[in-house]
């Protein structure tokens, strides 16, 4: 081994995908496998619990719950329909 700084052959590159589908040539962050551009810097992303990204609520646990429920009462509607025409 040498002193020389500018000796890189130990160390590995991000090999991120880059936005023209390369791969990043780029030294990751000590301990992290992505450069400081490919999230491996720490503090990186938003804050738990942010709703920055919310948009709709489509997928909100509340909604699924409540399509969940509408579909059962939809089933269960159908099922006392064709008792009752069976009758």
């Amino acid at each position: 081994m040498s002193n020389n700084p500018l000796q890189t052959n130990n160390i590995t590159k991000c090999f991120a995908k880059t936005c023209r589908s390369t791969l990043c040539q780029t030294p990751p962050v000590k301990g992290k496998k992505r450069c400081r551009m490919h999230y491996g810097a720490k503090g990186i992303g938003t804050p738990k619990g942010s709703q920055n990204a919310f948009k709709h609520g489509r997928y909100s646990r509340e909604t699924i719950a409540n399509r969940k429920e509408t579909v059962m009462l939809i089933r269960q509607f159908r099922a006392l329909l064709r008792e009752i025409s069976l009758i």
